[in-house]
């Protein structure tokens, strides 16, 4: 959802915390894809290049239009949605940062482990025990148990906790149907080695940037430098950032820093 953006629209388009100079620089645009938030639910088959279609048709309609404009940044699935994204439109690419995400979705926990956490996200669980694993998946051990930055909670993970019980009492926002529909997208999503090639070859892979943090265990590490090595790696020119110790959900993990890292590359791919 939008929402989980809401720290660095805080950062880039309002100028606060670590970037108060930035404001002036960049128009940021979040949104919900297609089955969540205030985005529209069909009951449908959902993939990442209907949703990267999707995607094209608001930046268009909002006249996003002009060679290498487009910073692009997308985590997970949304980092999916990106490389489907950059591949349509590959000369509006300004920068591409690709996060905490894959070229496609493979087994690299064992055949049993694999299958059980498949079945885990779909079956049935107290909403004390949805939480807990959802947290032990998304985030470091040590960001959850930081306190809380904004000072509200104890720590970040019962601030984390607060939202996603406030997300899941939207029914409207986040329904079964949608999420199912996004699990399946996600799961399908798949980019050969010669699409990324030519991903590569047509953004520029000076433009391109694979982040990944050792600790993910929703996108296991393995996935980061698949689609490292795919895209053509660091010794073609792309930038690959390994985060030691923090899990799949870097823009709140790794927050300060996160920023960082996206404003320098930005501005790199800018004068490029």
């Amino acid at each position: 959802m939008k929402t989980a953006w809401q720290r660095q629209t805080k950062d880039f388009g309002h100028g606060q915390n670590t970037n108060r100079d930035q404001s002036s620089k960049y128009s940021c645009l979040v949104f919900d894809n297609r089955g969540i938030g205030e985005s529209h639910k069909p009951l449908a088959r959902y993939s990442t290049s209907e949703m990267a279609k999707d995607t094209l048709e608001l930046i268009d309609h909002i006249g996003w239009t002009q060679d290498r404009e487009l910073h692009v940044i997308g985590v997970s699935m949304g980092g999916m949605i990106a490389q489907e994204l950059a591949l349509l439109i590959p000369e509006r690419i300004a920068s591409l940062s690709l996060v905490s995400t894959g070229p496609r979705i493979f087994n690299t926990v064992g055949w049993f482990e694999n299958l059980r956490n498949r079945i885990n996200l779909l079956y049935p669980k107290a909403l004390d025990v949805q939480l807990a694993e959802i947290k032990s998946r998304m985030f470091s051990e040590s960001w959850l148990n930081e306190p809380d930055a904004e000072g509200h909670f104890p720590t970040n993970g019962d601030r984390f906790a607060a939202q996603e019980v406030k997300k899941r009492r939207d029914v409207n926002g986040f329904s079964k149907k949608g999420f199912v529909c996004q699990v399946l997208a996600a799961g399908w999503h798949h980019k050969s080695a010669k699409q990324l090639e030519e991903l590569g070859d047509k953004v520029g892979r000076e433009r391109i940037m694979v982040v990944h943090g050792t600790e993910d265990r929703m996108v296991t590490p393995p996935h980061g430098e698949v689609l490292c090595k795919e895209l053509g790696g660091e010794e073609r020119g792309l930038t690959k950032v390994i985060v030691e110790g923090r899990g799949h959900g870097l823009p709140m993990d790794w927050r300060r820093d996160f920023t960082k890292l996206i404003g320098k590359f930005v501005e790199r791919t800018q004068a490029l």
